[in-house]
C-alpha cells in the first residue's frame, strides 16, 4: 500500500475556503472493499491511532492545558467498537466536533483562541475495483501563538497523518 501527499482535493468540502496551512495524503483502497461507508472508514480512523499518537496527544493535552486550551474529552477505543459516537454534524466525537459529513466525507476539527484546524475523510470511488482515501488537514491561526504552537506540530503532524492514513487502510481491507 503506498500512501502519498498529494494537491488539495478539489471535491473536498474544504477546498472553498483559505487557510495558512493545508496538506493532504491519499491512499488507495483495494478490492473487496469497495462498499466500505464513510461510518466504516471513520471508526477504522478513530481506531487506527497507535500507542505513541495517543501518547502524544496525552502530553499535549497536558502541556497546553496550562495555556487554556482546549483539550476535550476522552474517547475510548471500547466506545468507537461499539459505535458510542454519533457523526451527526454539530456532535462531538472525543475532542472534535463533527463539522460537515456525507456519503463520501467528514469532516471533524475544533476551533480554539490559537487555531482553528479541520481534518477530512474524503472517500472517492476511482473505479469499481478501487476507492481512494484521502486525509486533507486544514488550518487557520488565530493569533502569532497559533502559528509559534503549529511549528513544532506540523512534522509530528505529517508523520501522524500518514501512519493514521496506512493504518486505517489496512484496517477496512483486513
Amino acid at each position: 500500500m503506498s500512501v502519498h501527499q498529494i494537491p488539495f482535493p478539489e471535491n473536498s468540502i474544504l477546498s472553498e475556503n483559505k487557510y495558512d496551512y493545508r496538506d493532504s495524503f491519499c491512499g488507495d483502497i483495494n478490492a473487496g472493499n469497495n462498499d466500505a461507508t464513510i461510518q466504516e472508514i471513520s471508526t477504522a480512523f478513530f481506531l487506527s491511532s497507535p500507542k505513541w499518537i495517543d501518547s502524544l496527544m496525552t502530553l499535549r493535552n497536558k502541556m497546553v492545558s496550562v495555556f487554556g486550551l482546549k483539550t476535550g474529552n476522552e474517547l475510548t477505543k471500547n466506545d468507537i467498537r461499539n459505535g458510542n459516537f454519533d457523526l451527526t454534524k454539530g456532535k462531538h466525537v472525543g475532542i472534535f466536533k463533527v463539522y460537515d459529513v456525507n456519503d463520501h466525507e467528514l469532516v471533524l476539527g475544533a476551533d480554539d483562541k490559537h487555531l482553528n484546524f479541520r481534518a477530512s475523510l474524503l472517500l472517492d470511488p476511482q473505479s469499481q475495483n478501487k476507492k481512494k482515501l484521502t486525509i486533507s488537514t486544514t488550518v487557520v491561526y488565530n493569533n502569532w501563538f497559533g502559528k509559534l504552537y503549529f511549528l513544532p506540530v506540523k512534522p509530528f503532524h505529517k508523520r501522524i497523518v500518514r501512519s493514521m492514513l496506512n493504518r486505517t487502510i489496512s484496517a477496512i481491507e483486513n
